[in-house]
């Protein structure tokens, strides 16, 4: 089993800036998660479904419309880490973001605990 430990939320001005870490450890094959097929960050707001902001999946990198271009999502495989670059915040954007990944020939899934994200004057 993979677990994955998030850290970086917090409180933030409007317009402002954080950078979300997603840690991995655990089972990982070969020991890096570049062998994870999908890694993810999602985000939930109070009252609404969980959705998925951004993802890398065989190297290709995609967006939810309401981030591009103010979102990046990248990862370090040497650190088994993920990351979630968010610039120009909104309050829109408040939520507990969660990261998941999916690895291995069953898709096994794993996610992490979520951080909270607040986007306030």
């Amino acid at each position: 089993q993979v677990q994955l430990v998030e850290s970086g939320g917090g409180l933030v001005q409007p317009g402002g800036s954080l950078r979300l870490s997603c840690a991995a450890s655990g089972s990982i094959i070969s020991g890096s998660i570049i062998s994870f097929n999908f890694m993810g960050w999602y985000r939930q707001a109070p009252g609404k479904e969980r959705e998925l902001v951004a993802s890398i999946s065989g190297g290709s990198t995609n967006y939810a419309d309401s981030v591009k271009g103010r979102f990046t999502i990248s990862r370090d495989n040497a650190k088994n880490t993920m990351y979630l670059q968010m610039n120009s915040l909104k309050p829109e954007d408040t939520a507990v973001y969660y990261c998941k990944a999916q690895y291995g020939s069953s898709w096994s899934d794993s996610w992490g605990q979520g951080t909270q994200v607040t986007v306030s004057s």
